[in-house]
């Protein structure tokens, strides 16, 4: 929920809406959504062989940013360059990273019904994208992956569409056990309450949180399902105990889980000291052959 602060690198997006890496490709573009009446910008991280081996078809993971960022903070923040060092190490096989602009959503829809994010996701921009890019549209090769809020959401779409991803990764997710937060005059007090209510829906809080789906899964099939995430000891927002409570519950329903607490508070910069980790775990976990 931090805003990060952009770093000196920035590739001017404005200018260059299309550009080259050392290993990759990054595109970004603009989808036009029905369902939120708006164009949403999106960024895909193709791979190096995606432009010359025109048959082949890629696994795919989703990116979701956190509060305060946006689609370009995959590729202007550093994840880009992890992502391409770590394939020119052999750590990593080739997979597309498609990151769509969620805005201030939680990546869920609203309570009021206004903005409808989570359909659009699923209704709209996953099909088109996987219609668009050549990418293995089937679960054992699609993953979602998320940062702070992005991690809240990425759980939150692990969790009630099982069926569609087959790993889920999370750094700082946005996790909070039981009922919601008190809610003040704060721009992220007003975010929060555009997404869940003011006052707060309890029952709806409840309805979308991670820990309220996973409870609710079989266990057979949460363990079809490969799941990694971390947050650090100093988590500005306590998200550290969040986390401690999803790696308890999931140990209590016996579901196999990489979990890790690291010294750290809830910045970009923790971010760029594990994402190579949730990088690589994605990549085995989808069969992606460095």
């Amino acid at each position: 929920m931090h805003r990060f602060a952009r770093v000196s690198f920035l590739l001017l997006f404005v200018a260059t809406p299309v550009f080259l890496l050392a290993a990759s490709r990054v595109e970004c573009n603009r989808f036009h959504s029905r369902l939120l009446r708006r164009d949403v910008p999106y960024c895909v991280v193709l791979p190096s062989s995606y432009d010359t081996d025109k048959t082949r078809r890629y696994p795919v993971v989703y990116y979701l940013h956190g509060l305060g960022d946006n689609e370009q903070s995959l590729v202007n923040l550093g994840g880009w360059q992890i992502y391409d060092d770590l394939f020119r190490q052999k750590k990593i096989g080739e997979f597309l990273m498609i990151a769509p602009n969620g805005y201030s959503s939680f990546f869920i829809n609203s309570r009021d019904g206004k903005f409808a994010y989570k359909d659009f996701f699923f209704k709209e921009f996953l099909p088109a994208m996987e219609k668009k890019y050549r990418v293995k549209a089937e679960r054992s090769s699609r993953g979602i992956m998320g940062i702070s809020m992005g991690g809240y959401g990425a759980m939150n779409y692990a969790f009630s569409h099982p069926q569609m991803f087959a790993a889920v990764s999370t750094h700082m997710a946005a996790l909070r056990d039981g009922g919601p937060p008190d809610l003040d005059d704060t721009r992220e007090g007003r975010i929060l309450a555009n997404v869940f209510g003011k006052p707060v829906d309890d029952a709806f809080y409840k309805k979308n949180s991670p820990f309220t789906l996973v409870r609710n899964l079989p266990v057979s099939t949460l363990r079809r399902m490969a799941i990694y995430f971390d947050c650090g000891t100093s988590d500005n927002y306590g998200f550290d105990q969040g986390a401690r409570g999803m790696d308890k519950l999931l140990t209590e329903r016996g579901v196999k889980h990489e979990f890790h607490l690291y010294p750290g508070r809830h910045d970009w910069q923790f971010v760029l000291d594990h994402f190579a980790a949730s990088l690589e775990f994605q990549s085995k976990a989808l069969h992606a052959t460095p």
